[in-house]
């Protein structure tokens, strides 16, 4: 997900997304574990893109 696209969701919609990555991440960490994995390097997108939403949920919560 783009940075300029999680600028622009509410609250409610970060938090939703939110809990979206942080499934896909739990099921990349069990693909990891299995040896399933197809793509590693989503594990570190995810991660990355879960830092971004919780940031902005922080900036819009204090504003």
């Amino acid at each position: 997900m783009k940075t300029k696209d999680i600028k622009n969701l509410s609250v409610t919609q970060l938090e939703k997304e939110l809990g979206n990555f942080k499934k896909e991440q739990f099921n990349l960490r069990i693909q990891k574990m299995n040896s399933q994995i197809t793509n590693s390097a989503r594990i570190t997108t995810v991660r990355r893109t879960i830092a971004k939403i919780l940031t902005f949920i922080n900036q819009k919560k204090k504003a």
